[in-house]
């Protein structure tokens, strides 16, 4: 895996294979006073749309956080850790309600995760436009 900075659209294999493997992830946002709000996330990764996808229930402080930073979106970070192996991935986000969106999110995470979400009608996607990404092997 190539050592920090990593470019997000054109990733290394093993960067991109870290990424395919299936870890517990964080998603940082910042609340209305600045302070960050880290929570443990699923996220899928895919460098051909420059997107890295959540899936969530649109009434999460997450959400909120996303939908307060108006139509700019909200700079926000994606993280992974194994041992030694760390990956970054950063930029704006926007929330989606569009079903095909939150359908393309959800076959994302199943494939990732080894498993179908639950039914949820309040589910929402967090579409993170990737700006830069990096990690250490």
């Amino acid at each position: 895996m190539a050592a920090y900075p990593v470019d997000p659209r054109d990733p290394d294999p093993a960067y991109l294979s870290f990424w395919r493997e299936r870890h517990l992830c964080t998603l940082t946002t910042l609340r209305p006073d600045g302070s960050p709000h880290v929570v443990p996330v699923g996220v899928t990764y895919d460098p051909e749309a420059g997107l890295a996808r959540v899936i969530t229930n649109k009434s999460s402080a997450k959400v909120g956080h996303v939908l307060a930073a108006g139509m700019d979106g909200a700079r926000v970070a994606v993280c992974q850790v194994d041992g030694r192996r760390w990956a970054t991935l950063e930029g704006r986000a926007r929330v989606s309600v569009d079903p095909a969106r939150v359908a393309e999110a959800e076959a994302r995470y199943a494939e990732r995760y080894g498993r179908v979400p639950a039914p949820n009608p309040a589910r929402v996607v967090i579409e993170v436009e990737l700006t830069s990404a990096m990690g250490r092997g």
